[in-house]
């Protein structure tokens, strides 16, 4: 089976983390679990890591914190997005925090369906070109008893 990784780092101090990591936490769970649903008739797994970076790392790199990666691949090459940033709060104190910026759009919180946009493309490369259908028949046939 292949499996489709997505690693999701936020800042946390003292069990704390701010709205927007907050946030983007429920986004990453509600795309990990619609891209786990879908992806499963392609015999693609979606395994989730949440990892924490210190309030050192962070004073480090604040754009380190609230960044998803897919595939080893930041979201923002998935989506030809650029990195932004803007004034935080709360446990992040006044630094610039990680933003996702889209054409003239900017996102304080990902947004799932970004995640989930990502995840397809990242799925994508993954699926021999080689494979029989019969391969995605069978486990759309699973998928569909199994509802």
């Amino acid at each position: 089976m292949l499996t489709l990784n997505i690693k999701w780092q936020r800042l946390v101090e003292s069990g704390e983390t701010c709205p927007r990591c907050s946030n983007t936490e429920a986004e990453v769970e509600r795309a990990f679990d619609l891209l786990s649903k879908a992806l499963s008739v392609f015999g693609i797994k979606v395994e989730l890591q949440k990892s924490e970076i210190t309030l050192e790392e962070f004073l480090t790199s604040p754009l380190n914190s609230n960044q998803i990666i897919i595939n080893n691949k930041p979201l923002e090459q998935w989506l030809d997005a650029n990195v932004g940033s803007s004034k935080c709060c709360s446990v992040c104190g006044d630094n610039e925090c990680r933003t996702i910026e889209i054409g003239s759009d900017k996102y304080e919180t990902i947004p799932a369906n970004m995640i989930i946009k990502a995840g397809l493309k990242a799925a994508a490369e993954m699926l021999p070109i080689s494979e029989n259908i019969k391969f995605v028949s069978l486990n759309l046939n699973r998928f569909n008893t199994n509802k």
